[in-house]
């Protein structure tokens, strides 16, 4: 719209612009928290399957008796650990879904304003036509003229 019509979105493509870049770097973010949170996830799961692998491998009855006993409250204190983890992760989405409906809500306004804008453009249009429209007529008719002479 800008190189074709010259369409300037003024003080609301700025704005536009800034949130819309605003928006890709809290979703970067968000993701990149998510991924950290996919990574604790990980090697929770790793540590307690080795763990309690490991348990099997004790000679020492005592031993393995104390270690599943700690490998089960280990166990429970990453279970809220991760409830908080999790909570703290879906708090995310909705916040960045209402900022992703501000970035869209305003482009489609400075949509409207583009559209706008091409109100011109089909006038310039129209009166090109009525322009060729014209030449082609006069074209028509002079070769209307010239073929009638031959007769």
């Amino acid at each position: 719209m800008k190189e074709l019509y010259g369409f300037d979105g003024g003080d609301l493509e700025e704005f536009y612009d800034n949130l819309q870049s605003d928006y890709e770097a809290c979703e970067k973010r968000a993701d990149a928290v998510s991924e950290r949170i996919d990574g604790v996830e990980q090697i929770a799961a790793d540590l307690f399957k080795e763990w309690a692998q490991e348990i099997d491998d004790m000679a020492n009855e005592e031993f393995r008796s104390k270690s599943r006993e700690s490998l089960k409250m280990t166990k429970r204190r990453y279970a809220r650990l991760h409830d908080a983890m999790t909570k703290a992760e879906s708090r995310m989405d909705p916040v960045l879904t209402q900022l992703r409906d501000y970035v869209l809500y305003l482009k489609h306004n400075l949509n409207a304003q583009a559209i706008g804008a091409l109100k011109r453009e089909v006038g310039d249009i129209e009166i090109e036509v009525e322009t060729l429209i014209r030449d082609m007529s006069q074209s028509i008719k002079e070769a209307d003229t010239f073929l009638k002479s031959f007769e």
